[in-house]
């Protein structure tokens, strides 16, 4: 399923939202300017979990946490996680308020990364991505706004229905696949036999925006404005 707009209107403008969007967009942009260094470059500052668990390095692994949030892996990587953030990720701003919406977002992806570092230790392959810190905010979204309804490209063998489906049955169907994706691929032995998709920084970011968006008082409703 492809969701394409959901129908939950907001209070506010969503000036975090769309600024991560341009830095993930500056990011790539940055990405496909280094050329055949793109994979060197990709080494040296993304996060690597088997370099994570090595001595000496918090300091560097701090920093390509944050960093590789920024990075993708390809247009359809981007696209698709910009599509998810552009639709989910205004009402969550709205709901927290511009500055929580910001520890919010990192937060999850910081401790998405580190459920991806602790399911494959020994990956040496960069783990980029904002689709962490994403899986937070859809975790946040399926608390908030569960009976939203979701504009949604349904694949019916060789054609497209469009359908409106509860925000429930959407992001619901999405955890379950990840969860049932990770946990095959710890069958696999081998990071790279797995395509280097970090499904457990899926799952990890899904439960973080769960549990973080109750801790920030996010399920507490804004007053209403006043109508003139």
């Amino acid at each position: 399923m492809i969701p394409i707009r959901d129908m939950n209107p907001r209070r506010s403008f969503p000036v975090v939202n769309l600024v991560l969007i341009a830095l993930n967009v500056a990011f790539f942009f940055w990405e496909l300017s280094l050329g055949p260094q793109l994979e060197a470059v990709m080494r040296r500052v993304a996060f690597i979990p088997k370099e994570f668990f090595e001595p000496g390095q918090i300091a560097a692994d701090t920093q390509s946490m944050f960093l590789s949030m920024f990075l993708h892996g390809g247009w359809l990587h981007l696209l698709s996680n910009m599509l998810y953030l552009w639709i989910f990720g205004d009402n969550i701003e709205d709901r927290l308020g511009h500055v929580k919406y910001i520890i919010f977002y990192f937060a999850c992806g910081v401790l998405a990364t580190l459920a991806h570092a602790f399911a494959s230790p020994n990956s040496p392959l960069p783990s980029v991505g904002a689709s962490g810190a994403i899986a937070g905010v859809l975790g946040a979204y399926l608390v908030l706004f569960p009976s939203a309804r979701v504009m949604t490209f349904i694949p019916l063998g060789f054609f497209l229905a469009m359908r409106e489906l509860p925000a429930l049955v959407v992001l619901g169907l999405w955890f379950v696949i990840q969860l049932f994706t990770g946990v095959a691929s710890l069958q696999v032995t081998t990071a790279q036999d797995v395509g280097g998709v970090a499904y457990f920084a899926h799952i990890g970011g899904f439960v973080a925006g769960l549990i973080l968006i109750f801790l920030m008082g996010g399920r507490k409703k804004p007053t209403e404005l006043p109508r003139f």
